[in-house]
């Protein structure tokens, strides 16, 4: 995807997430990790880090230097979703307590994605 399919697709996304109701927990991780991705491949074809056609798509398939390279480019961003996607086990495949705040965690990662993403350079 180009730059410009990722941003529209982050946003579609979030206006989906912004239906989810608190108790909704497994859609708000996994909406979180998927805007996030989508934020994170756009900023990343932008600073031209990473070429259309070679996004991420978990950051837990990456090659450890892959991941060393794009946490360079930009540690935060991926380092916030790495974060999201291991929320995804315990709260979306599974039934630990706490998903609610788990949750409530991933959304404020993705905020900060999303913060970084769109602010101008």
């Amino acid at each position: 995807m180009h730059t410009d399919q990722h941003l529209a697709a982050a946003e579609r996304i979030e206006r989906s997430l912004r239906k989810c109701a608190p108790e909704d927990v497994e859609m708000r991780i996994e909406a979180a990790m998927l805007a996030g991705t989508h934020w994170l491949n756009a900023i990343l074809h932008r600073r031209a880090v990473t070429q259309p056609g070679n996004d991420v798509f978990h950051t837990y398939l990456l090659t450890v230097n892959e991941y060393r390279r794009l946490c360079v480019a930009d540690e935060e961003m991926v380092l916030a979703l790495s974060e999201i996607e291991d929320l995804r086990p315990p709260y979306v495949r599974g039934n630990h307590e706490g998903a609610q705040a788990a949750a409530d965690r991933a959304n404020a990662l993705l905020a900060a994605i999303r913060k970084k993403a769109t602010s101008h350079e």
